[in-house]
């Protein structure tokens, strides 16, 4: 089965390669570093770590570019108000979001780019804009003139002839001749960070930025281009009619969007109370990769809806997945091997690796991974396994891991010693005695969450570090 991506631009299913057939042109937009990223941004930057994992897998090279958003409205309302440079209060957020991607496992992009640090380039591409015509001036401020643009709408399949003047589409507050320009430079504002520059001063307008930085590490034409469902309109349509005027060429050939994140049924709002940060779930007890496996578990165009109970589940499956490996690793299987066993390894490769060719769909990959383990724990109790079939199975859950990445446990906290493991196992045996079943699961919790693996078997628990 060829590689095949959902392209939203043309609304459909396609076969994907990329232009020179082996490195992947890839621009992703990442945080906004204003405050701490919540767990619905991290669905969207795991879906797009699993993307870049599996463009690997399958052979290709990666030139991969996320955007640092460190210049907009709210940085520039929020620094003022904690009396701080917008770099100043951008450097908190920055090292935080970093330090939450490590956390999740999160592959580094190629290059990890700054708004701030590419101010020229796109008063380049302002420049540009505006030698063709696509520009106007009001008040200090230029905007990007969508009419110059025909095609305006293409991304998103809306058809703009019947907005009217006036009607508001974008947020930006400042005077413009029609509802659907956009601004590309903002006039200084008393009290606001500035840039002195060509074009007057002021500040870039948030559009802008990426273009200029995609364009400037990957050309004028990227093969893919990912982000939040919630970007394709207005941004990812400004992006492209603001690229496509400068360059008269495609600016991506392929757009990959990922849906919503729900929480517990509902939009996560802090009015609600149920909005959460990945730092919120850690300090909770939760281990990262329980929330990068719950966030990778449905597929990117599918809305997710988080719940605590999925996140346990999330947990279990893991630990399921670690006992397995273990009991391949530490049993003393006979010598030789079974054909049959061979043959159904091979076959949930297949079925994993096609399931994520299908536009990453991350569940039936799931999927076949825990029916392949079902069926060859079935095969260790019934002695059917071998020595020979070891080596298959765990370069099977190999090549799981180097997409999931969830095998090995996080060390967040000091490693317990041989003597509190035994107790803490102890402990669990007398709440499973007493049917005390939270309990029970609450200590195999814990174990799993200080890196200890248990495996109950008929001779009792089995247990090892990771």
């Amino acid at each position: 089965m060829a590689l095949r991506f959902f392209n939203t631009l043309t609304n459909r299913i396609e076969d994907f390669t990329p232009l020179d057939g082996h490195t992947v042109r890839m621009y992703t937009c990442g945080p906004t570093v204003w405050s701490y990223a919540h767990i619905g941004n991290f669905r969207t930057f795991v879906f797009q770590d699993i993307l870049r994992r599996w463009l690997r897998y399958r052979g290709y090279a990666l030139k991969h570019v996320m955007n640092l958003t460190d210049v907009d409205d709210r940085i520039i309302q929020q620094a003022t108000a904690a009396g701080q440079s917008i770099f100043d209060y951008t450097a908190i957020y920055t090292q935080a979001f970093l330090e939450d991607a490590a956390a999740l496992r999160l592959e580094r992009p190629e290059h990890l780019v700054k708004a701030t640090d590419h101010i020229e380039d796109m008063v380049a591409l302002i420049e540009k804009l505006t030698e063709r015509g696509h520009t106007y001036k009001s008040e200090g401020s230029i905007y990007f003139r969508v009419a110059s643009f025909p095609d305006y709408g293409k991304l998103s399949h809306t058809d703009f002839k019947g907005i009217l003047e006036g009607a508001r589409v974008d947020t930006d507050k400042y005077d413009k001749e029609n509802a659907r320009d956009f601004v590309l430079w903002k006039a200084r504002k008393p009290g606001e960070h500035y840039w002195e520059t060509r074009l007057g001063a002021g500040r870039p307008g948030w559009h802008i930025e990426c273009s200029a930085m995609s364009m400037k590490y990957l050309g004028e034409t990227l093969d893919i281009h990912a982000g939040g469902i919630d970007l394709t309109f207005p941004h990812h349509e400004n992006e492209i009619a603001q690229s496509e005027a400068a360059t008269g060429k495609p600016f991506a050939r392929f757009w990959l969007h990922s849906e919503h994140l729900m929480v517990e049924g509902q939009t996560m709002s802090k009015s609600l109370g149920n909005f959460y940060t990945l730092r919120d779930l850690l300090a909770q007890g939760w281990p990262p990769e329980a929330v990068r496996y719950l966030l990778a578990s449905v597929p990117y165009r599918k809305q997710l809806n988080f719940t605590f109970d999925g996140l346990k589940s999330a947990a279990h499956a893991i630990e399921r997945l670690r006992n397995f490996k273990l009991r391949l690793e530490t049993t003393n299987f006979a010598s030789g091997a079974s054909e049959r066993l061979a043959d159904r390894t091979a076959a949930a490769l297949k079925q994993f690796e096609e399931s994520l060719d299908d536009d990453l769909n991350t569940a039936e990959a799931l999927a076949a991974v825990f029916e392949y383990v079902r069926d060859i724990n079935t095969a260790m109790d019934a002695g059917e396994l071998r020595a020979g079939d070891r080596p298959a199975a765990l370069d099977l859950l190999n090549r799981f891991d180097q997409i999931f990445d969830v095998l090995r446990p996080s060390q967040t906290q000091a490693e317990l010693t041989d003597q509190e493991v035994e107790a803490l196992i102890a402990e669990r045996a007398a709440a499973r005695k007493a049917r005390n079943f939270d309990r029970a699961d609450q200590i195999r919790r814990q174990l799993f969450e200080k890196g200890i693996v248990l495996e109950d078997t008929r001779e009792g628990v089995r247990w090892k570090r990771k």
